[in-house]
């Protein structure tokens, strides 16, 4: 039986850990029928060594999305692995520490713009530099977390995934001429690496033990790698610049 991502080759950035959403991303568009391949910063050879536990083989590239001569290089290396892209994923967030954990107010200038250019700006950067492989139309898919409220020690994250979130629908404006949709997924707290860099997560994890309407796992990231593997499929042709939420329901509760 053939999957929903039959003869589709996609990128996915943020391959760190086996309990990330990018390589449960990863596992299910293997799954599906994708060709994968795979970005990793800082350590390459972490993520190889991840990935040998995906269902088949997949090629990692270095890539600093900040850095704009691997950006520059990156549509060369995929276009010998793979010839042309239908996805990309972009699964990248960081913030200095001075930048979480309740430091909102003190946090200087240099570490926020960081934690944008990382985090939200890069989406862009990611999209052009895999734009010219989507000749035939694509989908790019990131992962925020909710920025519509100001969450306990999420601090300048919180501001970086609202401009992450605001990205997503320019791209999807502007790239819709070459029929690329941008959508996001906006996952509930995983505990992942990018969780775990944060100080005192379980007080913003504990929301959810109290107001998800559906059980939520904080060690099941596979909800959201499937959702980010829908938008990737063809079976959500005319949706961009939309925010699904994989949350348990969590963002619709009043209180």
């Amino acid at each position: 039986m053939s999957g929903i991502l039959d003869g589709k080759r996609i990128l996915i950035t943020g391959v760190l850990m086996e309990s990330s959403i990018a390589f449960h991303t990863a596992k299910v568009a293997q799954e599906q029928g994708a060709e994968v391949i795979l970005t990793a910063f800082p350590r390459p050879t972490l993520t190889e060594r991840i990935a040998k536990k995906l269902p088949k083989p997949a090629k990692v590239i270095e890539l600093d999305v900040t850095n704009t001569e691997h950006l520059d290089r990156l549509g060369g290396l995929v276009r010998e692995e793979l010839g042309s892209l239908d996805g990309v994923v972009h699964s990248i967030g960081f913030a200095p520490q001075d930048a979480l954990g309740g430091n909102f107010l003190n946090t200087p200038f240099e570490s926020v713009a960081t934690a944008m250019h990382v985090s939200a700006f890069s989406l862009k950067s990611l999209a052009m530099a895999c734009l010219p492989l989507m000749s035939g139309g694509g989908s790019v898919v990131g992962l925020t977390f909710d920025a519509q409220y100001a969450w306990p020690q999420y601090d300048w994250m919180g501001p970086a995934k609202a401009a992450l979130e605001a990205t997503s629908r320019y791209l999807a404006r502007d790239l819709g001429k070459e029929n690329v949709r941008c959508n996001l997924i906006s996952a509930g707290p995983l505990a992942s690496m990018a969780a775990k860099s944060i100080p005192g997560f379980g007080e913003l994890a504990d929301v959810w033990n109290h107001r998800s309407p559906l059980a939520w796992d904080m060690a099941d990231p596979e909800p959201a790698g499937r959702g980010v593997v829908a938008l990737l499929s063809d079976f959500f042709p005319k949706t961009t610049g939309e925010i699904i939420h994989v949350d348990g329901g969590v963002h619709m509760m009043g209180a």
